[in-house]
């Protein structure tokens, strides 16, 4: 039997249906950022990235590889295996203590990514409470989908931010059932923000546990980075805010925060964080170092905030179909998955501007979309080169302004 043939066919399929993927060979460049180098069919070439979710540059922040350096010429590169079978390197125990004071939250836990952390975590918590039901918000991220169903436990899914509909789900599951309410406190999609003390107001009435994933807002937001819930005095509200260290924080890794009996529980319980290996102590150390700069520095939240706005009003100025979004993130909807694709492979041959298109299943379809995210090191001229060159790619495809919309 030809095995290889069913794997043909499964890539047939995603290129069929316009899904399939290709990676662009991005080589970034320490000091440089957003500048990387592309290595393209016919060599090396300079680029601009405008979609890294390394939103803050904390990635080559001096204190940060300065302190993975000195770890790792310390202690060497690996953990050594799991925490269980090697012990835990000090860094890491340092890493969620800080990550604990982050978030005012008793402990913290680390697993090895924050796909792993929404995945396992939510899958274990739901299973150590008896008769658990599952209320997610219709645009949770997959992790989070993924721990709903690995859970195998009962789940409802509310209508995005409606709070109403949320609160309808509560009254039908009953005063005494256990409750978990999964949703995230900015959507990196669309950029829009989730209603956080009225979710932890019907929590509180319901009798709810709530978890809250801030993975695009740690780092970026609030008086110490602490994220939406930190911005919104909410955080000591939510009983299990899980974040990431591979955004803001410029690193890898994901975690959870809450009760220490609850990280406890989730350690003693969980297989995504028993049988996997730990993070190495220099990733640790860096992560640290990041997120203790980032806890004082208000340098990098402010000029992130004007550079975002301003690539707002550069593009929305310049006829481009901005979507709305009240954070950071700024999507410019295409509408259609092969001119998405082919918009992105314009901007970066023409260009040399590197932005992924977003298709289908990370957006509905129709909804196919560039996903910008500016940096606080994206100066005045790199915004205008990119306008220029959306302006063109947009033409080139035959794609409408906003501009000749409102002519016609």
């Amino acid at each position: 039997m030809n095995f290889d043939r069913f794997f043909e066919q499964a890539i047939g399929q995603l290129r069929g249906e316009r899904r399939y993927r290709v990676f662009a060979d991005l080589e970034r460049i320490a000091g440089r950022y957003p500048h990387a180098v592309w290595h393209s069919p016919h060599g090396r070439r300079e680029v601009v990235v405008w979609c890294s979710n390394d939103y803050l540059g904390m990635g080559q922040h001096p204190k940060v590889v300065g302190a993975m350096v000195e770890t790792a010429t310390r202690m060497g590169t690996g953990a050594g295996g799991t925490r269980n079978i090697a012990g835990t390197n000090h860094p890491l125990v340092e890493l969620e203590q800080e990550l604990a004071d982050l978030h005012g939250k008793e402990a913290a836990l680390i697993f090895t990514s924050g796909y792993v952390s929404n995945q396992t975590g939510i899958a274990t918590l739901a299973r150590l409470l008896p008769n658990c039901l599952l209320l997610s918000d219709a645009l949770n991220h997959n992790s989070m989908i993924e721990g709903v169903r690995q859970s195998g436990c009962e789940k409802r899914i509310w209508r995005h931010n409606d709070v109403d509909h949320l609160e309808q789900l509560l009254k039908e599951a009953g005063p005494d059932r256990p409750k978990l309410i999964l949703f995230e406190s900015l959507y990196s999609m669309d950029g829009d923000v989730a209603p956080i003390h009225a979710i932890c107001d019907l929590a509180e009435r319901h009798g709810a546990m709530t978890y809250c994933d801030e993975v695009h807002a740690v780092g970026m937001y609030g008086r110490t980075g602490g994220g939406i819930t930190d911005r919104d005095d909410a955080a000591h509200r939510i009983d299990v805010i899980e974040g990431t260290l591979a955004k803001a924080f410029g690193c890898m890794g994901g975690y959870i925060a809450g009760s220490a009996v609850m990280c406890d529980a989730v350690r003693s319980y969980s297989p995504g964080f028993i049988f996997t290996t730990a993070l190495p102590p220099a990733i640790c150390a860096a992560a640290t170092a990041a997120i203790r700069h980032l806890k004082t520095s208000q340098w990098e939240r402010e000029r992130h905030q004007d550079r975002a706005a301003r690539t707002k009003a550069v593009l929305t100025a310049a006829g481009l179909p901005v979507m709305a979004s009240e954070t950071h993130i700024v999507p410019v909807l295409v509408g259609d998955p092969e001119k998405c694709k082919a918009a992105s492979d314009l901007l970066l041959t023409e260009h040399g501007i590197y932005i992924q298109p977003i298709n289908y299943p990370t957006v509905s379809r129709g909804m196919e979309r560039l996903r910008i995210t500016p940096s606080p090191f994206h100066d005045d001229g790199l915004i205008d080169a990119l306008a220029e060159a959306l302006v063109d790619v947009w033409t080139r495809l035959g794609l409408p302004l906003r501009r000749a919309l409102a002519a016609e």
